[in-house]
């Protein structure tokens, strides 16, 4: 098995900005892997909240070159369990290995990845579409670009309440709001009252990950729903989640990939938490895995291509919040720079 490794600099149609950050590229890492005629593409991107940077994934995957090329047919699971030793401290490689690996095993294998997990596809959730902070009216001229059932809002200002009321004039869309740890607990407390009548769904991670006390407080007495992001990074915040939150948003960067992903996903379930998956601003490639755990969630936000000024792969497709499949197996994806 070959590993080729890429770095890109997705250019976004839009400054996109957080309650932490504002960017125009986004860096990527693309890993191929290539064994008998077959490619699987896995993607990661970089992540200054994460301290995660492209050269740094590059470089602890060279680390392990030589245990990944000698890989024959283990498994995915048997796979990320044998590299996941040297690539604890680095979730966001080990991610992209992952889904490449993944990928490149459902495709040996003539089958789609969620073929390959028995998965249906007849009842999938619609993805949200997100909408960075700036002013209203770019926010509002965002979502006139790109009429979508479901936005994703980014909060975290001094004028949330008023940015929400005012959207709301331009559409009926179904609001998800997304503070990025910006609020404190009263202050996610009274949002929420006000928010819920401005037609939003739930909030995602309100206040910062490490207020355990503040987010069971919240829990308790929030008119909507809280959706942990920041709090719920590994399979093991799953359990802590319980009790704090009302669901969890599974980000596989942050976990290691789609094996660990699947695992927190399955453990959410049983025990009553909404399940999520959302992306970074990636492309085709990261999008495309993502698509294939539809089956198993409530709600998506896989709307990272859709903000780039030039995808540099093929994959899923998206139309009024629907995901349409490649044709291709495995992921589907191709890789358009090829």
């Amino acid at each position: 098995m070959e590993l080729i490794l890429r770095a890109y600099d997705l250019k976004l149609k839009h400054t996109f900005t957080i309650s932490r950050e504002s960017i125009d590229f986004q860096p990527s890492l693309i890993v191929e892997l290539k064994s008998d005629g077959f490619s699987g593409f896995g993607e990661a991107t970089s992540n200054p909240y994460y301290k995660t940077t492209v050269p740094v994934m590059m470089a602890d995957l060279n680390k392990i070159r030589s245990i990944i090329e000698t890989t024959t047919d283990e498994t995915p699971e048997a796979f990320w369990a044998k590299v996941h030793p040297y690539l604890k401290e680095d979730m966001f490689a080990l991610c992209a290995l992952d889904m490449a690996y993944t990928d490149l095993y459902a495709r040996r294998k003539g089958k789609k990845l969620y073929d390959l997990w028995d998965y249906t596809i007849d009842k999938n959730p619609l993805t949200d579409y997100t909408i960075g902070i700036a002013s209203i009216d770019k926010m509002v001229s965002k979502m006139k670009e790109l009429p979508w059932p479901i936005y994703k809002i980014k909060l975290g200002t001094h004028e949330d309440i008023e940015i929400v009321t005012e959207l709301r004039k331009h559409t009926d869309a179904i609001f998800r709001i997304d503070a990025n740890c910006g609020w404190g607990v009263e202050e996610t407390i009274n949002n929420a009252i006000a928010l819920k009548k401005l037609g939003v769904e739930f909030l995602e991670q309100p206040m910062k990950a490490d207020n355990w006390e503040g987010h069971k407080e919240v829990f308790k007495h929030s008119v909507l729903p809280i959706i942990a992001d920041e709090s719920c990074i590994i399979e093991e915040d799953v359990a802590k989640c319980h009790n704090h939150f009302h669901g969890v948003n599974v980000k596989l960067v942050k976990c290691g990939g789609l094996t660990p992903g699947r695992r927190m996903i399955q453990e959410a379930k049983k025990l009553g938490l909404k399940t999520m998956v959302g992306c970074m601003t990636e492309s085709s490639v990261g999008i495309s895995a993502i698509a294939h755990l539809l089956p198993q969630l409530d709600y998506v936000d896989m709307d990272g291509a859709l903000l780039l000024a030039e995808d540099i792969a093929t994959g899923v497709t998206t139309k009024d919040g629907v995901i349409y499949y490649s044709e291709f197996n495995g992921t589907g994806v191709t890789l358009n720079t090829l």
